[in-house]
């Protein structure tokens, strides 16, 4: 039996019930939902007084086209009284946030926002985080992109030698890794530094993080002196390659602030030609550490202060906030924000929107930033940054992200296995840093252990500080590759690429992939016309184009060598003087008796027995 289509209700009567509901609600603050006849949440709102501020969806008639197409779908409205319009703002968020309703103006949720964390383990470990704060463990940040962190990783490893490894990675060595060797780990997994000591590292290393960089100079060089002294010549010399690595990540370090607060957020909202952008800059530790721009969604009918507004309510929803918020335009209901941010922060937060001096400088440098990244989106929506920027926003990734290697394994029957590396980098394309790999050494066929090896030997080197460290790794291939992919990332120390599976569809046509995400295993498939899945193809493609040229070629180089080995009194000089001579197998295929007779040390009955057995 087929199921029955609601019946649908006469919209004079739906407005009727909709308006006597309306007059039942009471003047006290609260949040309100309202709600499509499937039960869908189509917007959430806050008001002062519930009983005015529904009430005016149904007493005006200048509503914007969003508006009124909003409510043309209202079936049904729910509400939530509270206590007061701070604690109105806090739930209308939360419920944003967990659904997602259709016309309010949404912010992703910032899980790419990340940290550098210290974790509470007896060893401590330092690593690149994103995700829930743990008490257990120490958070630096957050920034606003993952360049800082990683960068920031990869120096201090120079310096105080923490571990980075994952914890099971770390619970069974019996003997110290790569980067021990490389001198970028003391290996407190096999005791090759003594507890104290490494405790001593940490804290060195807690000190710097906390930007306090000079005291920390200060008291190693005071150490370095001391050990000096004592003779003792070999720990004076390690620590003076600490204070000399550390000088130069101050250099490294970004401008440093003059203002008294070391912590701030700087936002400038901007609306321009209908696009609405928010550029949020942070200075941490007295140090501006970058910015990132901004662009809501459903946001076409909101104004800058709105924007704005709905970016700070939603924005430090579970977040650390900094003590001052400096802030274009004024955000309307401040008063009610600050009490929000101050609640959450148990503490006093100001939100600043006429600063001056440098502050005024701050400010006016994130709002050009901010009109500039809408000129860049509009001029770059169909180019390759368009392309990337569609991918991020679908499939939810780290807004910084832009380094993409993608990984493919090419063979003939398990022949001459040759992997690929190709790299999208600066929004292009880059051949000059494409590399090749000849598989060797596995049971012939296993595209498994085929790609442990490729993925090992490349990103061993890039855990020891030699190259970039990409911000997604593509693996072609499905789950099994996938797994493969996150043992090798688990054991080298590496966690901060994100790991993606592009497995063919069912009928393995161009448009049906699945990306598969690591650790969860989940699969998106994009529309095939989507822009960021015509960058996975490429980037794919240009792996797989990449990889089967260098194995055809391999297998072509083996399959000369074979022909020649295969005859008689033909050793490896003899064959590479036929195949310096006549330019390749072809070129002796097609050599005459008399031709091969010219080449040193072969004799007419030897020749004769070339040219039987290439021709035969």
């Amino acid at each position: 039996m087929s199921e029955q289509a609601p019946v649908q209700e006469d919209p004079q009567a739906r407005a009727e019930r909709l308006n006597a509901f309306v007059k039942a609600l009471p003047h006290l603050p609260g949040v309100y939902r309202m709600l499509s006849q499937d039960g869908t949440v189509l917007y959430v709102g806050k008001a002062i007084s519930l009983k005015r501020r529904v009430g005016s969806y149904f007493q005006k008639n200048d509503h914007s086209p969003r508006i009124r197409l909003m409510l043309s779908q209202v079936d049904r409205i729910e509400t939530t009284v509270v206590r007061s319009e701070a604690e109105a703002l806090v739930l209308e968020n939360n419920l944003i946030k967990a659904l997602g309703p259709r016309y309010n103006i949404l912010f992703r949720d910032d899980k790419s926002y990340p940290y550098l964390v210290v974790t509470g383990h007896k060893s401590p470990r330092l690593a690149y985080y994103r995700g829930t704060l743990d008490k257990r463990n120490q958070y630096f940040g957050p920034f606003p992109n993952g360049f800082v962190v990683k960068e920031s990783i990869q120096l201090l490893q120079k310096v105080f030698k923490l571990r980075t490894c994952e914890d099971s990675v770390y619970a069974n060595r019996s003997r110290p890794c790569l980067l021990h060797q490389i001198k970028r780990c003391s290996a407190p997994c096999v005791n090759a530094i003594s507890p104290e000591d490494y405790r001593r590292d940490v804290h060195n290393a807690m000190l710097f993080l906390n930007g306090q960089g000079n005291e920390l100079l200060v008291e190693l060089e005071s150490r370095m002196a001391a050990a000096s002294e004592a003779w003792r010549f070999e720990e004076a010399a390690a620590i003076r390659d600490q204070v000399q690595a550390l000088a130069k990540i101050q250099e490294k370090q970004f401008v440093s602030s003059n203002t008294s607060e070391l912590d701030a957020d700087i936002i400038a909202a901007v609306v321009k030609d209908g696009t609405v952008c928010l550029n949020l800059a942070m200075v941490r530790g007295g140090r501006h550490v970058g910015d990132k721009n901004l662009f809501p969604s459903n946001a076409n009918d909101y104004d800058a202060a709105e924007a704005l507004e709905a970016f700070l309510a939603q924005h430090y929803l579970d977040r650390n906030v900094p003590g001052v918020v400096i802030c274009t335009p004024p955000p309307t209901n401040v008063e009610v924000l600050v009490q929000l941010l101050s609640d959450q922060a148990s503490r006093k937060v100001i939100i600043n929107s006429n600063p001056n001096g440098e502050r005024r400088v701050w400010l006016e440098m994130a709002r050009k930033n901010a009109e500039l990244a809408i000129l860049q989106r509009a001029s770059h929506s169909a180019s390759q940054a368009g392309r990337l920027q569609a991918l991020i926003e679908a499939l939810d990734l780290p807004e910084e992200t832009a380094r993409i290697e993608c990984f493919d394994i090419s063979h003939t029957m398990g022949e001459a296995t040759v992997a690929s590396c190709v790299v999208f980098d600066d929004g292009d394309i880059q051949t000059s840093q494409y590399r090749r790999y000849n598989i060797s050494g596995i049971t012939p066929g296993d595209d498994y252990a085929a790609m442990r090896q490729v993925l090992t030997r490349r990103y061993e080197k890039i855990a020891g500080g030699e190259g970039k460290v990409p911000d997604l790794i593509l693996i072609d291939g499905g789950k099994g590759q996938l797994a493969m992919a996150e043992q090798v990332m688990a054991e080298v120390g590496l966690a901060q690429p994100i790991l993606i599976g592009v497995a063919k569809g069912e009928t393995r046509k161009a448009g049906l992939e699945q990306l598969i995400f690591a650790t969860t295993h989940e699969a998106v498939q994009l529309p095939r016309d989507h822009p960021g899945l015509h960058l996975v193809q490429q980037i794919r493609d240009e792996s797989h184009r990449f990889a089967i040229t260098g194995h055809r070629a391999r297998r072509a180089k083996a399959r000369v060598a074979s022909s020649l080995e295969e005859i008689e009194g033909i050793g490896p000089k003899r064959r590479q003087k036929l195949l310096a001579r006549f330019g390749g197998l072809q070129g002796v295929k097609g050599a005459s008796v008399d031709d091969l007779i010219q080449v040193e040390g072969i004799n007419r009955d030897l020749a004769e027995k070339i040219y039987s057995a290439l021709r035969g």
